[in-house]
């Protein structure tokens, strides 16, 4: 799918959010300034909205490394792994314990190995001779028949 601006990308963010359960991770793939945060800032923003809570002001967590946010009985999990140089370092943040009652979020996931079978792939990339982007979410494992595609 194309996003022509933010508004798209909002709205994009927002069908994907309806798709979306507690344990699941999704891993953002994109060069900087591709738009994987604002994506994440839109998806978590939209689920504060709708319920009833305030929004957050939903940074990069690049020098952080991660922040979480909760959401009534949901807690979700946003790294940014850009800064970490190997898998030690993030086999340290303990990212995939007590994972089902969680949503994890991971801009920069290269680096990990193996990957999940159960994941959500996003790739953002930027469309030749235009300022618009390409989001392609591919569902892996449990996440294959979910209907991304329709987004």
């Amino acid at each position: 799918m194309e996003s022509k601006s933010p508004k798209d990308t909002k709205k994009i963010s927002i069908k994907f959010s309806k798709l979306i359960k507690k344990g699941a991770t999704i891993f953002l793939y994109g060069e900087i300034g591709a738009g994987k945060t604002t994506f994440v800032r839109f998806l978590i923003n939209h689920l504060e909205v709708e319920n009833n809570i305030k929004k957050s002001d939903i940074l990069s967590p690049t020098f952080n490394i991660v922040y979480d946010y909760s959401i009534k009985r949901l807690k979700i999990f946003h790294y940014d792994l850009y800064r970490l140089k190997n898998y030690n370092d993030i086999s340290e943040l303990g990212i995939f314990e007590d994972s089902k009652n969680h949503i994890r979020i991971i801009e920069w996931p290269e680096l990990i190995k193996p990957k999940p079978k159960d994941r959500i792939d996003i790739t953002f990339s930027y469309l030749i001779k235009s300022k618009s982007r390409k989001i392609k979410i591919t569902g892996l494992g449990k996440y294959k028949n979910c209907k991304f595609d329709e987004i």
